[in-house]
């Protein structure tokens, strides 16, 4: 089972990365990737199996650029890997 405290801080980081995510922020700065934002969401995670955590990366990577579509996918996994 997934400690529940870093399936939620996973759930938050993910939040503010969308929050602040805009399609054209690789321009505004330069280097940015959605990469490093989905890593830093998925660091409290990081003693989970690495399928499992291909899954979320996946999952994070489109709540960032699109959460309105792919939040609840996120939560109702993150949920899932807690409740085991």
């Amino acid at each position: 089972m997934i400690d529940r405290a870093h399936t939620e801080t996973t759930l938050w980081r993910t939040a503010v990365s969308a929050f602040s995510y805009y399609p054209t922020k690789h321009v505004d700065e330069p280097g940015y990737t959605v990469g490093e934002d989905i890593e830093w969401c998925l660091e409290p995670l990081s003693e989970v199996d690495q399928a499992v955590l291909a899954r979320l990366s996946d999952l994070v990577a489109t709540a960032i650029v699109d959460p309105t579509a792919h939040r609840t996918e996120l939560t109702k996994e993150l949920e899932r890997l807690a409740d085991r």
